[in-house]
């Protein structure tokens, strides 16, 4: 819970740079940019939930139901982004300068939020566990087809922006790049940061779980 509403936060507070947001949220940007009855988050919802049909019909049946999981936390990073949007709304952003601080600090701030999530291990994000359904049902490397998948997230956002725009590439820009090339240090240095604490944390709680219920017993 914790990893999901980091991980939204750092899209609100990238997108309040107006510089464009992370790959894998760039194509729900764009669409939100065009069709404003829905919301960021609720984009996201639906892109999202595009990304796990996309894992049953890739997996079929080696689709485990308690993927299935994803569906509710989609809908909680979806509220999540909303909420996190309506908290940096009252920051302003004026200059380039100050966007380019925004972006940096969203990226931070979403690093921070896959880190956790990462060490959690319960389940993954649908896009993460998209990528993982195409790079084991195609025996290829997680990280070269996580590459890949970026990089047609990016193009599919540009091509879309260019058909509802007339021509004009909207909401994807330099802070996509840059949060493409520095996400995954980010997720790199907190995890080793934090890997300690946050197993520590984990395990306490759960040798107090065992002794409660050795009470109990």
């Amino acid at each position: 819970m914790a990893g999901l509403f980091f991980s939204a936060l750092g899209v609100a507070v990238t997108k309040s740079g107006e510089l464009g947001v992370s790959p894998i949220s760039s194509v729900a940007n764009v669409l939100s940019c065009k069709f404003t009855a829905f919301s960021q988050g609720t984009w996201l919802i639906i892109w999202n939930c595009v990304l796990i049909v996309g894992q049953i019909v890739i997996l079929r049946k080696k689709f485990k139901p308690v993927q299935l999981l994803q569906i509710p936390l989609s809908f909680l990073f979806g509220y999540f982004t909303d909420f996190g949007t309506w908290c940096v709304s009252f920051v302003p952003v004026n200059n380039y300068p100050a966007r380019i601080i925004a972006m940096l600090a969203g990226t931070v701030i979403l690093g921070f939020g896959i880190s956790l999530s990462v060490m959690a291990n319960v389940i993954m994000n649908s896009g993460e566990a998209f990528v993982k359904a195409v790079s084991d049902s195609a025996h290829k490397n997680f990280g070269n087809v996580k590459i890949i998948f970026d990089i047609s997230c990016v193009i599919v956002a540009i091509v879309l922006s260019l058909v509802f725009f007339d021509f004009k590439i909207i909401g994807t820009r330099e802070g996509t790049v840059i949060a493409a090339c520095c996400t995954g240090m980010v997720v790199k240095l907190f995890s080793k940061c934090l890997q300690n604490p946050v197993s520590c944390f984990l395990s306490g709680n759960v040798s107090k779980k065992a002794r409660e219920e050795v009470k109990r017993a």
